[in-house]
C-alpha cells in the first residue's frame, strides 16, 4: 500500500512546516513510521523514525531539536513537524513503513521501508 505525503512547500529559514502522511491503519501495530528526505544528487536519507505501538521515536542528529514525528491513529495519518528550518533542509519529503516486532526502529534500514509515495517538497531559503 502507497503511503501518501503532503504538506511541503516553500518558507524563508527559520520558519515551519507540518507534513503530513497518509497511511495505512494495520501500521498502528508494530511498525517503524520512517520520515526521509533527498536532495537533488543525494542519497536518500533517514531522518526520523517513530514506532507505532509505543510512540517512541528517533531522529537523525541533523534534525534532532527542531523535528518532530507524531501520529494519528484515529484519523490513520502520521506527521513530521519541523521548526527552525534551515536551507540545508531542502529536498524532497517521504515516508514509509516496516514492520517491527523488536520496537526498535533506529538505524533506520531504508531498504526495507514499503510504501514509498511521490513525497513533498520542501524549500527554505
Amino acid at each position: 500500500v502507497q503511503l501518501v505525503e503532503s504538506g511541503g512547500g516553500s518558507v524563508q529559514a527559520g520558519g515551519s512546516l507540518r507534513l503530513s502522511c497518509q497511511v495505512p491503519g494495520y501500521i498502528y501495530s508494530r511498525y517503524c513510521m520512517g520520515w526521509f528526505r533527498q536532495a537533488p544528487g543525494q542519497e536518500r536519507e533517514g531522518i526520523a523514525a517513530l514506532y507505532t505501538e509505543s510512540g517512541r521515536h528517533s531522529y537523525t542528529d541533523s534534525v534532532e531539536g527542531r523535528f518532530t514525528v507524531s501520529q494519528d491513529s484515529a484519523e490513520n495519518m502520521a506527521y513530521l513537524q519541523m521548526d527552525n528550518l534551515k536551507p540545508e533542509d531542502t529536498a524532497t519529503y517521504f515516508c514509509a513503513a516496516v514492520p517491527r516486532g523488536g520496537g526498535r526502529c533506529w538505524p533506520m534500514l531504508t531498504p526495507l521501508y514499503r510504501g514509498w509515495g511521490q513525497g513533498t517538497q520542501v524549500t527554505v531559503s
